[in-house]
């Protein structure tokens, strides 16, 4: 999923998370959107309102259901079946590196991990592409802040956050409105304004 949010990224977890820790993000991201904290809101915040709330609680169904969970995983490539969550293959530095019997030897390295240890490498060392020149600009309204900041940084742009609220809560935005507009070509690098609204200090108590 290298050019879309996968659902930790929408909650804002990790994906070892446990249950109640993605509850509870759940809850805290989900108070934000509530009738109370929307009342008096600008209408780009109403706008986006049902999508945010869409979007958090799909990404809570599937992550607190195990099965689900599992499926979701192994989809998305962080769960390998029969294994658990997928590390990353550690490479020995430099200094880690011996010549002689002692590669093959008992308690050295084996000609397996060997050669996974060279194939490693050869991909590193290998040449890749360049990126494109020239990127489409994805759609960040109605995601929290932190997670419109990962698509933007996965996409390869630049966020430029505008806040709407003159006396926000201390609870993370949700962005609204966005410039460029969504599947725009834009260059590489090429910075997105995106308008961010918190719920007004005392929204809570209103009525």
């Amino acid at each position: 999923m290298a050019d879309q949010l996968s659902y930790y990224d929408i909650l804002g977890v990790l994906p070892g998370a446990s249950a109640d820790e993605i509850q509870h993000s759940y809850d805290t991201k989900a108070s934000v959107l509530a009738p109370s904290m929307i009342a008096g809101a600008p209408s780009k915040a109403v706008a986006v309102v049902d999508r945010a709330r869409a979007a958090l609680e799909v990404a809570r169904r599937t992550l607190t259901d195990p099965a689900a969970r599992q499926r979701y995983d192994t989809e998305i490539g962080i769960l390998q079946p029969g294994t658990g969550l997928v590390t990353p293959a550690s490479v020995p530095s430099e200094g880690n590196w011996t010549s002689g019997p002692s590669m093959t030897g008992r308690g050295g390295i084996g000609s397996e991990q060997l050669v996974d240890a060279l194939g490693a490498i050869a991909d590193w060392l290998a040449p890749h592409p360049a990126p494109a020149r020239h990127v489409t600009v994805p759609e960040v309204r109605g995601l929290f802040v932190a997670a419109a900041r990962r698509l933007l940084t996965m996409t390869g742009l630049h966020a430029e956050i505008v806040q709407l609220t003159k006396d926000p809560m201390p609870v993370e935005g949700l962005v609204v409105d966005q410039s460029p507009r969504a599947t725009a070509r834009v260059r590489r690098l090429t910075t997105v304004s995106v308008q961010v609204w918190h719920p007004a200090s005392g929204a809570s108590r209103r009525r």
